[in-house]
């Protein structure tokens, strides 16, 4: 789900929930909804979008209107080196 359709969600109240998953060196974020389940955040291009930092990735959940979200770092490995694509 792109950022643009994201905001129209949240705004019609349909976000439930937004996850922040940590994945390596890189975090995301998933999100549900009341209909859709859980979808992940994309780009305008269709891939995930995803950020090098913790604080980026709550920043970027702030600035579309949300003040809470679950964190998930089960998978997030801080010795990892991440690539720069």
């Amino acid at each position: 789900m792109d950022e643009k359709t994201l905001r129209v969600l949240i705004e019609t109240g349909s976000v439930k929930q937004m996850r922040i998953i940590g994945d390596g060196a890189r975090f995301h974020v998933d999100v549900v909804t009341a209909n859709k389940g859980s979808i992940t955040a994309t780009t305008a291009k269709g891939a995930v979008k995803t950020w090098s930092s913790l604080d980026a990735t709550a920043r970027w959940i702030r600035s579309m209107g949300i003040g809470k979200a679950q964190l998930d770092v089960a998978r997030w490995d801080t010795r990892q080196k991440g690539l720069r694509l």
